[in-house]
C-alpha cells in the first residue's frame, strides 16, 4: 500500500513537472516568435500578411479557400490580407483555369524576394543571438531540432516539411529558412 501512494505521489510529481516544462517551452517559442518577428525587410506589413504571403510562397499558387484553411483565417479577413498583398505587388490574383468562379493567388518576384530578405534577416538576427551561447548550450539546441521539427509537425495546422541537412557551420546555415 505504502509504495502504491508513493508511485501515485511520484506520478502526480512527474506529471506537474511535464506541464511546467511544456508552459516553458511554449513561453520560450513565443518569445523567439515575437522578438524574430520585426525585420527591416518586412516594416510595411503585419503579421498575418507575412505569414500569408509566406504560405503563398511555400505553396505556389493557391485557391483562396485552402488558403484560409492553411492559415485559420475567416473569408472577409482572408480577402483584406490578400487586396492588400496584391496592391503592394508582393502576390497576384487569378481565375483558376479549371474553375473560373474559383480565385487563385500567387506570390509575384518581389513578393519572393521580401519572403527571402525577410527569412535572412530573422536567420541572421537569430544567428547573432545564438552565437553569444556557449558551446554546450549550442549543442544542445542542434540536437532539440529535430524533436521541436516533429513537434511543430504534430501541432494543429502543421505539416511535414524535409528538415534541414545535418551540417557544421553557423546556426543561419544549420536553419532551415522558414520564417
Amino acid at each position: 500500500m505504502v509504495g502504491t501512494a508513493a508511485s501515485s505521489a511520484a506520478g502526480v510529481e512527474r506529471e506537474a513537472a511535464q506541464e511546467d516544462a511544456s508552459e516553458r517551452l511554449r513561453a520560450a517559442i513565443g518569445r523567439l516568435s515575437r522578438r524574430l518577428r520585426p525585420t527591416v525587410a518586412g516594416s510595411g506589413l503585419t503579421p498575418s500578411q507575412i505569414s500569408v504571403l509566406f504560405t503563398v510562397a511555400r505553396a505556389g499558387p493557391v485557391g483562396l479557400s485552402e488558403l484560409a484553411e492553411l492559415e485559420r483565417l475567416n473569408a472577409t479577413m482572408l480577402s483584406r490580407i490578400t487586396a492588400n498583398l496584391c496592391e503592394a505587388g508582393l502576390m497576384v490574383r487569378t481565375s483558376d483555369p479549371g474553375d473560373r468562379r474559383q480565385a487563385l493567388v500567387a506570390a509575384t518576384a518581389a513578393g519572393r524576394r521580401v519572403r527571402r530578405r525577410i527569412q535572412r534577416e530573422r536567420a541572421r538576427a537569430l544567428d547573432e543571438r545564438v552565437q553569444e551561447l556557449d558551446e554546450r548550450e549550442r549543442e544542445a539546441l542542434w540536437r532539440a531540432l529535430p524533436a521541436l521539427e516533429r513537434l511543430a509537425e504534430l501541432l494543429p495546422g502543421g505539416s511535414p516539411e524535409a528538415p534541414a541537412p545535418a551540417r557544421a557551420g553557423s546556426a543561419r546555415e544549420q536553419i532551415e529558412e522558414r520564417g
